[in-house]
């Protein structure tokens, strides 16, 4: 019986690595990290197509529609890791952007490899998703039947639909493909080596630039950032120390006035305005930073 599995980039044996077993243990590592330098090449190689994704992942939020990532194993657990990384550093709704895993959320800390196979199971995933929600197929392989079951599923409702994978991919099956073309990995079919990494370095550029078009980024900084723990309430403090180019003494103070809001408080501290007033630009900004310091000075003017 022919595999369908054995002609896949990701499960073919990498030219260098057939004595892995008989290097030593610093040989290995060094393979294995050149590897990785040169799976994250081969994806800068894929820059037009990540921000061609990221623009659509933006347009989707401020349309009013949800992006959720659908995989399985690694690359499932990746596209979780991203959902739940993002409220906090850019004061997204957890339900706004969220991940779907084959298994469920149990499958993220125990493998249930067999949860990929069954395509129904992928396209229930989707069902209840709206025709402005935009669906992110994450897959090493490019052949998981629970990711292209989400995926046609979606497509067909009208979604618009995108597919990062480390595989070949027919054209057609989705209006958008991220092809990383990472090649072999040293251990034989092991894609949670590079192709993990080449995966997590696209979805870092992914939704970070998405971020800084939705204006969650003032220069360099994560103005959304929630401070929900110690070191988050520091960086807060820093960041309007930063950007309103104030001492950190009164960047603390502005930011408790602004009742914890990093943007706010940037606001109040480069125009001079009160938290009501620096609200208010924000709002007629749609949140973004620059255009709210771009507008005509108000008459309200923080004291102190």
């Amino acid at each position: 019986m022919t595999s369908r599995w054995q002609d896949l980039p990701t499960e073919a044996r990498h030219p260098e690595s057939h004595d892995l077993d008989r290097r030593s243990t610093e040989e290995v590592v060094a393979l294995l990290l050149d590897e990785d330098r040169r799976a994250l090449e081969a994806t800068r190689g894929q820059a037009a197509e990540i921000a061609r994704g990221a623009e659509w992942l933006a347009e989707t939020l401020a349309a009013g529609g949800d992006v959720v990532f659908v995989g399985a194993g690694t690359s499932g657990r990746l596209g979780a890791l991203e959902a739940a990384e993002l409220p906090p550093t850019f004061g997204t709704d957890p339900e706004r952007i969220r991940a779907v895993l084959a298994g469920g959320p149990e499958a993220i800390f125990r493998a249930r490899e067999g949860a990929e196979d069954v395509a129904a199971d992928g396209a229930a995933a989707v069902a209840e998703l709206k025709p402005r929600d935009l669906v992110v197929g994450l897959t090493a392989s490019g052949v998981t039947p629970f990711v292209l079951g989400a995926l046609a599923a979606a497509r067909q409702r009208g979604l618009r639909t995108v597919l990062l994978t480390c595989g070949r991919v027919e054209e057609g099956i989705v209006d958008l493909v991220i092809a990383l073309p990472t090649g072999p990995e040293v251990l034989t079919g092991s894609t949670r080596l590079k192709a993990g990494s080449a995966t997590k370095a696209a979805l870092n550029a992914l939704t970070t630039a998405a971020m800084v078009r939705l204006g969650k980024v003032y220069g360099n900084l994560m103005v959304d950032v929630r401070p929900g723990s110690a070191k988050l309430v520091d960086r807060a403090v820093r960041i309007v120390a930063a950007a309103g180019e104030i001492p950190v003494e009164r960047a603390r103070e502005l930011l408790a006035a602004a009742d914890g809001e990093t943007k706010t408080a940037v606001v109040m501290a480069r125009a001079g305005v009160d938290a009501s007033v620096a609200r208010h630009r924000l709002t007629l900004a749609e949140g973004r930073v620059r255009e709210a310091l771009d507008r005509p000075c108000d008459q309200a003017r923080t004291k102190g």
